[in-house]
């Protein structure tokens, strides 16, 4: 397969022509922007011993907005010449009517670049990569002869913006991806388990195809369905519960980090709303959403707005300092944009999302705070959960978990689910590891039917009285 690359958008747009059309609509409003986006993506997938899909796909388009108040009037289209802009400035004035705005002041540019703009879908071939995965496919049959069954996913994407503004501010985005997952079955008696590894981030496929890597993920898929083979079932009850650094940093997330984002709080209906300056964690929490760590799946040079990716606190020493701000939200409220404001693609409007959100390191070591639970739960890995933004509440289902008693790791268990809700369980953090991690790259947000690629994080956390549900009393 071969992959062309991108065609420059001055030959779909002539960016004057554009920039007179956007002032067109803009024109009394608060603000707006012609977002131009073009993407490739590829995915290849081996499953059971052959190549499952060999997908490839490649879109262009813009979206134009016209902001007015809390009203914004959006269009887009895959047509990427004069003729569509034309119809697009119509919709998006009725938006604006009358007019009477003051366009907002432009993002002020950095310098700052936080990953490569490579593609990463040309530094292997298609062929080299169909037998990258048929190599991991038969590496991770060969460290075990209980496993009967072996998936290996490579994805990679390229996505190149131009982000136009009415005052003529003309930002511009290069923003690669790529990510590789191993997942294994094993059988033990007729009892089968799973377990999966992997990640990436925003950087090219060279560091992931290294066997360094891949090895490392397919034994640590290995591990985690082995551990799985020996689960019990979970207690249920009131305990306390200690979560392990990294990827468990999806609970924080969605649990807290939704209900920090600007519209929701702006609305009033956060649980976090109106709580600004006053203490909702316990001392010690600090809370960050940092757009500009270096290569992280989350990360951004540039919002999908044009701001700069920041570094903000969001919690810290347990006070609540901030929230994340898209271009409309800061407006309306009265404070700076955040550059948070991001956008699944020119087919959507932007909204306050978050980047890469984590809690600071404590003191603490990890062993010391499972000894100090006494008895409980050590969650290290999660998948799926539900949070409702309004009260914080969540329920999140645990893929890897042990049972402590006395202080000591016991069985790992099955079925274990974590209850309760961020506000609460932001108070009774009673302990914090020094072991911060960040996941592995695996991260994806959803919000109002839009996904972005995210990243997470936290160190160990001793949580006092979450709700555990599992398979027994």
């Amino acid at each position: 397969m071969t992959v062309a690359p991108f065609r420059p958008f001055e030959t779909a747009f002539d960016l004057d022509t554009a920039l007179m059309l956007l002032r067109q609509a803009t024109e009394g409003a608060d603000d707006g922007e012609l977002f131009l986006e073009q993407r490739r993506s590829e995915v290849l997938s081996f499953d059971d011993g052959h190549l499952k899909t060999a997908s490839f796909d490649a879109s262009e388009g813009f979206g134009l907005r016209a902001v007015r108040g809390e009203t914004a009037g959006y269009a887009h289209s895959t047509t990427m010449d004069e003729q569509a802009l034309r119809r697009a400035v119509a919709t998006a004035r009725l938006a604006v009517g009358s007019g009477g705005g003051t366009m907002a002041e432009a993002p002020r540019p950095t310098n700052a670049r936080h990953y490569t703009d490579q593609d990463p879908m040309l530094q292997a071939t298609f062929s080299a990569k169909v037998d990258l995965l048929r190599e991991i496919d038969a590496f991770a049959r060969a460290l075990d002869s209980r496993v009967v069954q072996v998936s290996a996913t490579l994805a990679a994407a390229h996505q190149e913006v131009v982000i136009l503004r009415p005052e003529g501010t003309h930002v511009s985005d290069i923003r690669p991806m790529s990510r590789i997952n191993v997942s294994v079955i094993v059988d033990q008696g007729g009892r089968r388990e799973s377990g999966t590894a992997g990640g990436g981030g925003r950087a090219g496929l060279i560091g992931l195809i290294q066997p360094g890597h891949w090895q490392q993920a397919a034994r640590e898929a290995l591990r985690i369905a082995l551990v799985n083979l020996e689960a019990e079932d979970a207690p249920a009850g009131v305990m306390d519960v200690v979560l392990g650094p990294g990827w468990p940093g999806i609970l924080l997330h969605e649990a807290v980090g939704h209900g920090l984002e600007g519209d929701f709080n702006r609305k009033g209906s956060s649980a976090f709303s109106g709580l600004m300056g006053q203490m909702v964690a316990a001392p010690g929490v600090t809370v960050l959403d940092d757009g500009t760590l270096p290569d992280r799946r989350g990360s951004i040079t540039v919002d999908d707005e044009g701001t700069p990716g920041q570094r903000n606190v969001l919690i810290e020493d347990g006070r609540l300092v901030g929230y994340m701000q898209d271009r409309q939200n800061a407006r309306l409220m009265g404070v700076a944009a955040t550059g948070n404001g991001r956008r699944q693609s020119y087919a959507h409007a932007p909204m306050p999302r978050m980047t890469n959100t984590f809690m600071l390191a404590g003191q603490a070591e990890p062993d010391a705070l499972v000894a100090e639970m006494g008895d409980g739960v050590l969650a290290v890995g999660f998948g799926g959960g539900q949070v409702d933004i309004t009260n914080g509440k969540f329920v999140f289902s645990c893929t890897e978990a042990y049972r402590v008693q006395g202080g000591r790791i016991g069985a790992p268990v099955k079925g274990a689910t974590l209850i309760g809700d961020g506000a609460t369980a932001l108070r009774k953090i009673r302990g914090i590891g020094n072991d911060l991690a960040l996941d592995p790259g695996i991260g994806n947000c959803g919000k109002a039917g839009q996904w972005v690629p995210v990243g997470v994080g936290q160190p160990s956390l001793l949580i006092g009285g979450l709700t555990v549900g599992g398979a027994r009393g």
